[in-house]
């Protein structure tokens, strides 16, 4: 095994299990693809030759200690999209850890404002695991400027086979918003600049409120992101995703959760309605009215209370005959759906 093997092996390889554990519990490398690994080697050779320090955080030999989890900060880069359909495979995870131990050691950093914290590069699942365990987490530490963490926590994803397209580009983002170069986002994603430029692009173009109520979408993929970044520029689709928003509907995947709000977004519906503010001669606001092609609807103001409301009802016949006799007509031509006594 040459060295950069045993870099590999110190931070993924596991002892021999009789049981099967969970997949954040176990050595990832027998599981990839041949591509993946490949790929994942030619991330570890990048950083080997431009980065000392994470060439340390990697090397055999290693010393694993065990950490207060209640101690360490996630990343600043975060690279997860919280979803409720993460929970079944997060609780097997921390079953795993219950019955086996935790077999892969999380990979921290001291952290840069607090001396006595510290900052997860990789194994945030793992860390959460420790919480809810009230156990130490198994962990290496090593000390990495700000470009050695996004690369490591790189390294990770590259391993990984479930990191959906909306978080890698949301990962791109918080690498760029915190100052990392275009040229250090790609070799953290292992991806060319193009690539990256389009995840930016389509990270930017969704706004947040879309994002948490799609979560992590796994079946969606960049063409599909990318219609939905389009359609959120047609007019009034930000109004129609608003409303959408308001009472969303529920026992829907993250996956459908995305195509319903991609139809929302794309529907084109009616105009929204005109509102007007009804003010009393004292210049007080005493009532709204919103009118579209349908109907109009008449809000008396909340501070008024029930009172006024009921005054203005009881007054509705008498101002509805005024506004008849100055118009000089009669009864009214029947609604649709409707019919004359």
């Amino acid at each position: 095994m040459n060295k950069r093997s045993k870099s590999i092996a110190s931070i993924f390889a596991t002892r021999p299990e009789a049981d099967e554990l969970s997949s954040d519990n176990a050595s990832r490398l027998p599981r990839v693809s041949s591509g993946s690994v490949r790929s994942m080697k030619e991330s570890f050779s990048q950083i080997e030759r431009e980065n000392e320090t994470l060439r340390q955080s990697l090397s055999e030999g290693a010393r694993i200690v065990e950490i207060d989890p209640f101690l360490v900060d996630p990343s600043p880069y975060a690279d997860r999209i919280p979803d409720e359909e993460d929970e079944a495979s997060f609780e097997a995870l921390v079953a795993s850890i219950a019955e086996s131990g935790q077999e892969v050691p999380v990979l921290l950093r001291t952290h840069p404002q607090d001396p006595t914290r510290f900052q997860t590069a990789f194994g945030h699942r793992r860390l959460r695991a420790a919480r809810s365990l009230n156990r130490p987490v198994r962990a290496i530490v090593r000390e990495m400027d700000d470009e050695a963490l996004a690369l490591a926590q790189g390294i990770e994803n590259s391993a990984r086979q479930d990191l959906t397209f909306i978080e890698r580009a949301v990962f791109a983002v918080r690498l760029e918003e915190a100052g990392q170069s275009r040229q250090v986002i790609g070799r953290a994603l292992n991806v060319d600049k193009a690539e990256v430029s389009k995840l930016i692009t389509v990270a930017r173009a969704v706004p947040e409120n879309v994002l948490r109520h799609v979560g992590r979408a796994p079946k969606v993929g960049r063409t599909r992101w990318q219609a939905m970044a389009e359609a959120l520029k047609g007019e009034g689709a930000s109004d129609r995703v608003a409303r959408y928003l308001w009472e969303p509907p529920s026992g829907l995947s993250s996956d459908e959760r995305f195509t319903a709000l991609l139809a929302a977004a794309k529907r084109k519906g009616a105009r929204a309605p005109v509102e007007r503010m009804i003010l009393a001669h004292s210049g007080r606001r005493v009532a709204t009215l919103s009118a579209n092609e349908r109907d109009a609807k008449l809000v008396i103001d909340r501070e008024l209370g029930l009172g006024f409301a009921d005054f203005v009802a009881q007054r509705l016949p008498d101002l509805f005959a005024a506004y008849e006799a100055e118009r000089g007509e009669g009864s009214p031509v029947p609604a649709k759906g409707e019919t004359q006594s």
